[in-house]
């Protein structure tokens, strides 16, 4: 019988991402692109140098300010496909 993962329901089991072993690393392409989005929808001017651990922080910030990532929003866009 195959195994599968399951993903962790508990939100407490969620690292921060001080404590990511690549937090330390530059961001991603999709962390930067998503980082432009959202500081540009925030009238906020974005930062290039972040390491991956920063910009979760920056982007989870943004998406507060937004509202994007939120589940009202989720909830809005599924609805507004059907």
């Amino acid at each position: 019988m195959a195994r599968t993962k399951q993903q962790p329901t508990d939100a407490s089991r969620v690292k921060d991402p001080e404590q990511w072993v690549t937090g330390d690393e530059p961001m991603t392409g999709a962390q930067d692109s998503y980082l432009h989005t959202l500081a540009r929808e925030a009238g906020e001017n974005a930062q290039e140098d972040l390491t991956k651990a920063e910009a979760s922080e920056k982007i989870d910030e943004l998406q507060q300010k937004t509202g994007r990532g939120t589940a009202k929003t989720r909830a809005r866009k599924r609805k507004a496909s059907s």
